[in-house]
């Protein structure tokens, strides 16, 4: 099966969170060759984002983030340049006033037809009324 996967999905790879376990699994699942798994090239962005966030709130101890983002890239994967979904990543953006950042993601799942999986509940509740292929995680089996 072909994903678009966000980044969100990608953090439980190395952050003890709920649904930690379908996120690794979708991950070793994928380096077995079982799925192909895309991102846009904010991914590493927003991963190192998210590690050090979490660095700051005390989740994690000074340095790993450094460490976990090695981690996560080692299996990251494969990104595809993000210019050319911007304008439709803009247009989902104002119809339904999410963060340009996140759809982007929706933009390459839509252009590569197929599933975006995200563990943001908030953002698949709000998108998937008009984006049917956004699957939260915790409905992966």
């Amino acid at each position: 099966m072909k994903y678009v996967l966000d980044s969100s999905v990608a953090l439980k790879w190395v952050l003890p969170e709920v649904d930690s376990g379908k996120a690794i699994r979708l991950r070793d699942e994928y380096s077995n060759g079982l799925h192909e798994l895309l991102a846009p090239d904010i991914f590493p962005s927003e991963i190192a984002n998210g590690l050090v966030s979490a660095e700051r709130q005390k989740r994690i101890r000074t340095g790993e983030s450094a460490i976990f983002l090695n981690d996560v890239l080692s299996a990251a994967p494969a990104l595809h340049h993000s210019s050319p979904l911007l304008i439709r990543a803009m247009e989902i953006a104002i119809a339904t006033n999410q963060a340009v950042y996140d759809c982007i993601y929706v933009a390459l799942a839509e252009a590569e037809g197929c599933e975006l999986v995200t563990a943001d509940d908030k953002l698949a509740r709000s998108l998937r009324p008009s984006y049917p292929f956004i699957v939260s995680l915790v409905a992966l089996p």
